[in-house]
């Protein structure tokens, strides 16, 4: 059961997140104040500001809201992309700058409108690969390298560095670890649009397959719309203090009741990938070019 400070009782972590909160201010991570926070964000170089999104809910710890969701296409040989809509101009307060945005349509005459800008928290909004136009950039997604084997013994099978695809994934109605429960979902790791750049400018994505995503999206358009043959994709940094976490990775994470869900072991935040819902983020604008 967590606490009125969101930490989960078991962490007795609640006097260090209450003299490290003026960090998470600093990093632009807490969600108060949206309509001074959107201020003091207004684009000099890119977007920003308070703005709707999806993302796999914040089930415990100290984390303001969810992990992002990657919307998926999968090309005519079965690659994984991430969907990256073309570039346009857009103008707000009579500054103009790059964004990547694309109305989805969800039935009934609704749609979600998808913007890149999701993505522009933790520090990422500096990174090449977020940039709309960013030269040399591709939407695939890619297995990390190194692969970490160790946390998905699966991962030995395929090539670091390369192209996710349909088939690597063949056996996720049954896949387990030594952590929670079998045929949950078959997880990777990996970076998307982050060709030939450092590792630390790499944005960090986390890939699952899921018979449990295969059932959502039978009463949930967006999930049908964004999550083909039974995947998501999250950007996998989390929002508390921009540590990576992981899914079915961690055998503490039994502890928080979050051995079948995303779990940060810095802090003891979990994420629910099979709760998706539309929440808000202040994102941070991405800097002037040079």
């Amino acid at each position: 059961m967590a606490n009125d400070d969101n930490y989960p009782v078991e962490s007795d972590r609640r006097r260090f997140v209450k003299g490290v909160v003026g960090g998470s201010v600093l990093s632009g991570l807490l969600t108060t104040g949206a309509a001074g926070v959107t201020l003091s964000t207004k684009p000099s170089g890119g977007g920003g500001g308070a703005m709707d999104y999806f993302g796999a809910v914040r089930e415990q710890g100290p984390a303001p809201r969810g992990l992002p969701q990657i919307p998926i296409e999968i090309d005519e040989d079965g690659y994984l992309q991430g969907l990256w809509p073309e570039p346009e101009t857009i103008e707000e307060g009579g500054v103009e700058y790059q964004a990547s945005r694309t109305d989805i349509d969800v039935g009934g005459g609704e749609s979600v409108t998808y913007s890149t800008e999701w993505f522009q928290y933790c520090g990422l909004q500096t990174f090449e690969g977020i940039r709309p136009d960013a030269d040399g950039q591709d939407t695939y997604l890619r297995y990390d390298d190194p692969l970490p084997t160790a946390d998905y013994p699966w991962l030995e099978e395929v090539t670091a560095g390369n192209q996710m695809h349909v088939d690597d994934f063949e056996n996720y109605e049954d896949w387990g670890n030594n952590v929670g429960d079998a045929g949950v979902g078959q997880p990777a790791a990996g970076t998307w649009r982050s060709q030939d750049v450092p590792p630390e400018s790499k944005i960090p994505i986390l890939v699952i397959r899921s018979t449990r995503i295969e059932e959502m999206a039978q009463d949930d358009e967006w999930i049908a719309k964004t999550c083909p043959e039974g995947f998501i994709a999250f950007v996998n940094k989390c929002t508390h203090f921009c540590c990576v976490p992981g899914y079915k990775k961690l055998s503490e994470s039994s502890n928080y009741n979050a051995e079948n869900k995303i779990y940060c072991n810095c802090h003891q935040t979990v994420y629910d990938p099979f709760d998706i819902a539309q929440q808000q983020l202040i994102s941070l604008p991405r800097p002037e070019d040079d």
